[in-house]
């Protein structure tokens, strides 16, 4: 029931930065790990960032690791994905992802629930 909705993703190019938005549609959205994944055209959807409920905790994969920033702001029911020296595998489609308990995690299929993805497209 908790809707998640994406935004910020466009068409870049490599080196460029591009800043990603998830808000939830619920009261109680600082109760929710918050995760980002991508998923590219052919390819399994894969993790990218995590945060703790707090905020104090984050978690990314390697492949994206001092390029991209994960952070989150309760009071407005937001996360974000900020996202430095682009590169053109990092083209996908973005999605956020909560999950009720409080263990962080990259597994996707210990999130709960899912926005419907942004389009992210990074050119050479």
């Amino acid at each position: 029931q908790v809707q998640l909705v994406e935004s910020g993703g466009g068409l870049v190019q490599a080196g460029g930065s591009l800043r990603l938005s998830c808000v939830a549609s619920e009261r109680t959205f600082s109760i929710y790990v918050m995760g980002w994944f991508r998923q590219a055209p052919g390819k399994e959807r894969e993790f990218v960032a995590a945060i703790t409920r707090s905020g104090n905790t984050k978690h990314y994969a390697d492949s994206v690791k001092g390029r991209f920033t994960v952070s989150r702001d309760n009071a407005k029911n937001t996360v974000n994905l900020q996202m430095d020296g682009l590169k053109p595998e990092d083209t996908a489609v973005y999605y956020c992802a909560a999950r009720r308990l409080l263990r962080i995690t990259s597994s996707r299929d210990e999130y709960d629930y899912w926005g419907q993805g942004t389009q992210v497209t990074v050119s050479s």
